[in-house]
């Protein structure tokens, strides 16, 4: 096999019959691509990597390095298949949804400024044990959230696309019953048309006084401008590492309501994320050339 694989990094063992070109996603791609059968996308660099798609004309697999890939399958020419990064994420964003909740419940941005002005002002906050969790999204990130949740004695119910009464999920039909009895709502949430604006002006309004809205999936599960009002009456709180629109302007009001941390999209990210990436692009490329199934097929 006289093929090549383009990949991001250079520390990473190519199987023999295959040879590497690199690609970081910052500086510009190598100029000759003819014979590039597998593409591992760079993580988080932005719209320019993807367009190189169309570039590669012997291309057979696209192995992206994030669990959402719906952006990538309408760039796909016809026959090449397309893998994600189901997996790779999965401590990485639960560890950030737990922070955004112990951020929130804890008061701890108010801390931080205290801290700034050298104050010593105490007094007792809210908590997570005991505390009723709605965790919207059940994949394999909201299951690895939902151990987190249930280590620090959180009471958690989960809800996917459509209801499972073997595995105790709800469908998202009946969130409107959900909704009422959740102290905090956890959305780990992909962008499709079946989820955006899921959590709108009534689902915001049926949460009780005080309720934290976690946002860990994608910003577009969440109406923004109802979000935006809930939280600038201090009814509800929220801790958001994804918005829509994102990036967030500089001068949108949500940066400023006191009860709403935010960062900026970093969930999926931590160091942990590359070590597990550089793995399982080594074994897809195994089994690429040994002919075997590919691993997190989204596209055959």
């Amino acid at each position: 096999m006289s093929a090549r694989v383009l990949l991001p990094w250079i520390d990473i063992d190519v199987p023999e019959g295959l040879s590497a070109a690199y690609y970081d996603g910052v500086d510009a791609p190598p100029a000759d691509l003819g014979d590039v059968e597998f593409y591992v996308l760079p993580y988080d660099r932005g719209p320019e990597p993807p367009k190189l798609i169309k570039d590669l004309p012997s291309l057979r697999v696209v192995q992206s390095l994030s669990a959402g890939v719906e952006t990538l399958v309408p760039l796909l020419p016809e026959g090449v298949r397309l893998t994600n990064g189901r997996g790779l994420h999965d401590l990485s964003v639960a560890e950030h949804a737990l922070a955004l909740v112990h951020a929130a419940q804890r008061d701890l941005p108010r801390w931080f400024a205290q801290q700034t002005r050298g104050e010593w002002v105490r007094e007792h906050t809210r908590s997570l044990a005991d505390s009723r969790v709605l965790l919207v999204g059940y994949g394999s990130i909201g299951q690895a959230v939902e151990r987190q949740l249930v280590a620090a004695e959180a009471v958690v119910t989960r809800v996917a696309s459509r209801p499972r009464p073997d595995k105790d999920v709800h469908g998202v039909a009946e969130l409107p019953t959900l909704l009422p009895k959740a102290d905090i709502v956890v959305l780990v949430l992909p962008d499709t048309p079946a989820t955006r604006g899921l959590i709108g002006p009534g689902e915001l309004a049926a949460l009780p006084d005080d309720a934290l809205v976690i946002n860990v999936g994608r910003g577009t599960a969440i109406d923004t401008e109802a979000l935006l009002a809930e939280t600038r009456s201090g009814r509800l709180r929220a801790g958001l590492d994804v918005v829509d629109p994102e990036p967030l302007p500089a001068d949108h009001p949500l940066w400023t309501v006191p009860g709403v941390v935010i960062t900026p999209h970093i969930a999926g990210g931590s160091a942990s994320f590359y070590p597990r990436a550089k793995k399982l692009a080594a074994e897809q490329l195994r089994r690429y050339v040994e002919g075997e199934e590919l691993l997190n097929l989204v596209v055959q």
